[in-house]
């Protein structure tokens, strides 16, 4: 793997963990404005052009994929 290859992945990485930290947030405290603000920023940044050239994966469906993992782990 080339090293610009690595460097976009680990933006992806990153956007990921700090996505399903902010939803973990905002799902315990949902009136919490600055938590709502974070995740619609990652959601725009996981739509957006940027994100098209860091990879490959859908947005869309990757997002979906970690909503559902933290509505399990704060359910249960």
């Amino acid at each position: 793997m080339n090293p610009y290859q690595a460097l976009a992945n680990a933006i992806v990485e990153l956007a990921v963990k700090d996505y399903k930290k902010a939803l973990k947030q905002h799902y315990r405290f949902p009136d919490n404005e600055n938590f709502a603000a974070e995740v619609n920023a990652l959601e725009r940044f996981f739509r957006s052009g940027w994100y098209g050239t860091l990879t490959d994966l859908d947005g869309e469906y990757l997002m979906t994929g970690v909503r559902r993992m933290v509505h399990k782990e704060v359910a249960a």
